[in-house]
């Protein structure tokens, strides 16, 4: 791909192990065929994923060197070169990189699915480039009403079930796991979640679906009155609710210990 550039011309270069005759990639630019191979290898050390990116990375810098092959003048007559370089030395059998045929503009690469596949094999395992704030070239920036429909209608459904990444997973195993909000976190999610915040606000489940909840649940072991549920989460967990009417009712109530003073 050439740079952005006034220029009228420019020249054709190939890039190639200097132990071998073959080349690996074939380019245009308006600058020299050296300062145009550093930009290479500065953008190869920050991990873009192409074929050949991928194999810079593999090379020693100082195995490798670009070559001058053509000098053309005019930027559509350099964009043509630059395809008849590529067809030329892929006919010789030289092992291109290049994923398009070259030429100015938009080249319209349609991958294979053997290339989707090689791709996500060199992806495999690698990390991510985190850009936080502001960093983040999307910051402060807002997906239009539109778009976010669109993406609703494509994603429905695509993360539930065994189609969830982390279906299945449980304990150690889940991402989550050993994760706890912070007190702020919690804080402002329940106040995001309040009155009209909440998904369910207004909401009011119809009777086919409170039959269908009815349905799953029975034969489903459950404390058999609230009675028993207080002495479960309550009583048995040392807690004490102010809302709950066993609570108030047991906090009335004198201890064994008090009735065994009054009785000595």
């Amino acid at each position: 791909m050439m740079e952005t550039t006034t220029a009228t011309g420019g020249l054709v270069y190939g890039i190639r192990l200097r132990r071998e005759v073959e080349y690996r990639y074939v380019g245009i630019t308006t600058k020299t065929a050296s300062r145009r191979f550093r930009q290479h290898l500065r953008v190869a050390a920050e991990g873009r994923k192409t074929p050949f990116y991928d194999w810079v990375r593999k090379q020693n810098p100082s195995d490798l060197i670009a070559d001058e092959l053509d000098w053309v003048e005019g930027l559509q007559e350099l964009g043509q070169a630059e395809m008849d370089w590529i067809s030329y030395l892929r006919r010789e059998g030289d092992r291109l990189l290049n994923l398009s045929e070259g030429g100015m503009g938009p080249t319209g690469v349609v991958w294979t699915e053997e290339m989707r596949e090689a791709a996500r094999i060199r992806n495999t395992g690698r990390k991510g480039l985190s850009r936080p704030g502001a960093a983040n070239p999307f910051y402060g920036g807002k997906h239009s009403d539109e778009q976010r429909k669109k993406w609703e209608v494509t994603r429905k459904g695509t993360n539930s079930g065994a189609h969830n990444p982390n279906f299945g997973k449980f304990g150690a195993d889940h991402p989550s796991f050993g994760h706890k909000m912070s007190e702020e976190s919690r804080k402002a999610l329940s106040e995001a979640r309040k009155g009209t915040g909440n998904p369910n606000f207004g909401k009011k489940l119809s009777a086919e679906t409170r039959a269908k909840i009815s349905a799953a649940q029975k034969g489903k072991p459950k404390p058999i009155s609230q009675r028993s549920a207080h002495t479960r989460h309550h009583t048995n967990k040392g807690i004490e609710k102010a809302d709950c009417n066993y609570c108030v009712e047991d906090s009335a109530k004198p201890s064994l210990s008090s009735e065994s003073e009054s009785e000595s």
